[in-house]
């Protein structure tokens, strides 16, 4: 995509004008906004920093920003995204890197892309023989106008995510994944054979990830003589034991992890533990 004489004459005029103004050491607000997005995601990081365009009565996808064309996916700079670990999007592998995060606006379908060229202005030397991963997306439409550019990650959990964009009265949601299991499993296989057994967090994780429970229940029976008075491990002892069918014994448990929550008065673990004893009960 070769760029136009009148895009490099505005890029070179607007480079003229910052550096005027910086060494006239003015500072004014930026008409795009910078943001800066950190995503704890798996056992890696996402980052992302990208310039947010206004709306201002323009229309933007199919006018400003035309259906087919190669879009920096914000303003000034094109938009960088960082990750520290390796992740799927749309189910499609993407390697831990610093990538440039473009798009290709549709009517009804984009193209979002991930290009070496993660430092540039623009897309005005975006090349396409530079992309890692391209996926294709359905776009919604909006029933309110969202007046700013908006990046966001949404619908965060352990393995899962979503990328969203939104601007003007059109949005996308892009599926993100990783695989995290085997890495877990490793390390607290690992963790084990040392001195200080992670008992608790390895039994929360058997818990919550549909493990052994009968392991889970024997790390947390480790646990709770380690630490007789955590209302905390009395709280989750029970969420295994109420797991395993022992709604008696969960309630015993959770009788316990109460009493010693009203001793040291501490209202969330009471909460919660009169929540479990409420629902061993059912």
């Amino acid at each position: 995509m070769k760029p136009t004489f009148k895009a490099v004459l505005l890029l070179a005029l607007a480079v003229s004008l910052q550096s005027e103004l910086q060494a006239q050491g003015l500072k004014m607000p930026q008409a795009s906004t910078s943001q800066t997005i950190t995503q704890a995601f798996g056992l890696g990081q996402i980052n992302i920093s990208y310039s947010r365009p206004n709306v201002k009565g323009r229309k933007i996808f199919g006018g400003l920003e035309p259906y087919d064309a190669v879009w920096r996916t914000g303003a000034n700079s094109a938009t960088m995204i960082t990750l520290t670990e390796a992740i799927k999007v749309e189910g499609k592998d993407l390697p831990a890197g610093e990538y440039g995060l473009f798009t290709i606006p549709g009517q009804n379908e984009w193209t979002v892309i991930f290009n070496k060229g993660a430092k540039q202005w623009g897309a005005y030397e975006y090349k396409e023989s530079d992309d890692v991963l391209r996926v294709k997306v359905k776009s919604v439409k909006l029933k309110e106008k969202t007046e700013t550019f908006t990046i966001q990650i949404a619908d965060v959990y352990p393995t899962t995510a979503k990328l969203q964009l939104m601007w003007e009265n059109t949005a996308l949601s892009v599926n993100l994944s990783t695989d995290v299991d085997s890495k877990v499993m490793a390390g607290i296989e690992e963790a084990m054979k040392g001195e200080k057994k992670p008992y608790f967090q390895a039994a929360q994780y058997y818990l919550e990830n549909g493990k052994d429970l009968n392991k889970a229940l024997e790390w947390m029976n480790a646990a709770d003589v380690n630490n007789t008075n955590a209302p905390w491990v009395k709280l989750w002892k029970g969420r295994v034991q109420l797991k395993m069918g022992d709604k008696k014994g969960a309630g015993q448990t959770a009788e316990e992890g109460l009493k010693i929550a009203t001793e040291i008065k501490n209202p969330e673990y009471i909460r919660l533990n009169t929540a479990l004893i409420a629902e061993a009960k059912k």
